[in-house]
Parts: structure tokens; C-alpha cells; sequence
């Protein structure tokens, strides 16, 4: 089944096990531009492939989800990066909505019920974005 909505996505994660799960499930819901990197640092270095959506665990051994976060950010802040985490702490889910975070999913039994539903969440914002401002987004292609 091909998704209307199509996406490009990145999971971020050093747990072999735990991204081909989120892989498959993507693949189930019809998404099939799907990249996996093991590090932060390999996800970094490929940001010029422009994810839409980047899943990404919080707790990874080369580089802090967070300061992998932050560099997203920094380099397009229009990626919508969701935080991935077996850590439930609500410190580390407030800190990575105040690093630029979509939203933060805690791995569980539930983990591809939730990024479902995040993504159709990110689907409405993008909807919203363009209907609140659709000639924005044509001025700002012009440019390129």
C-alpha cells in the first residue's frame, strides 16, 4: 500500500534489534525511503539526503541523542526529529522537547502505535502549515 504522504525518514538508533522493528513497521505502513544509520555521527554526516522525519534514540554510545539533536536543529530546523528513549524520566523527555524535539516516544509494547500516531500528527501540522500559508512555501521554493 503506497502512502500518499510519502516520507523520507532516518532511524537513528545502536540497537540493531530495536530499528529494524521501527524499519518493518514503517515498511507495513507503506513508507519505503527508509535510511538506518547505528551512530549519531553517521546520521549527522548524511543530513544532506534531507530526512522528513528522523527517529532517534536518546541514549546512544558515540554521541548523546541530544547533542545529535541539537546539530539537527542547527543544520534544518524543519526536520521533524522524535526522540526515542527507553529512559522515562521526565526530565529527559522535557529536555529533548526543549532542544527541538517533535515529541518523545518511550520504547515499549506500544512504541509503533505511537510513531504511527506521531506521524499523523506530523501530517496534520504540515497540512495546517500550508493551508495557513500556502504562498510562503512558493516564495520560499523561488529561491531555489
Amino acid at each position: 500500500m503506497e502512502n500518499q504522504n510519502q516520507f523520507k525518514f532516518f532511524i537513528v538508533d545502536d540497537d540493531n534489534y530495536c530499528a529494524t522493528m521501527h524499519e518493518q513497521f514503517l515498511t507495513n505502513m507503506g513508507y519505503n525511503d527508509i535510511s538506518y544509520f547505528s551512530n549519531g555521527a553517521n546520521c549527522l554526516s548524511n543530513l544532506n539526503q534531507n530526512p522528513d522525519i528522523i527517529f532517534l534514540d536518546h541514549n546512544m554510545d558515540d554521541i548523546s541523542g541530544f547533542e545529535v539533536l541539537k546539530k539537527i536543529k542547527r543544520y534544518n530546523p524543519n526536520i521533524y526529529v522524535v526522540m526515542v528513549s527507553g529512559q522515562e524520566t521526565i526530565k529527559t523527555a522535557v529536555d529533548a522537547l526543549k532542544y527541538g524535539a517533535f515529541d518523545y516516544i518511550i520504547k515499549d509494547n506500544s512504541v509503533e502505535e505511537k510513531m504511527s500516531l506521531i506521524i499523523n500528527k506530523i501530517i496534520m501540522v504540515k497540512e495546517e502549515l500550508k493551508k495557513s500559508n500556502p504562498n510562503f512555501i512558493q516564495r520560499l521554493l523561488f529561491f531555489f
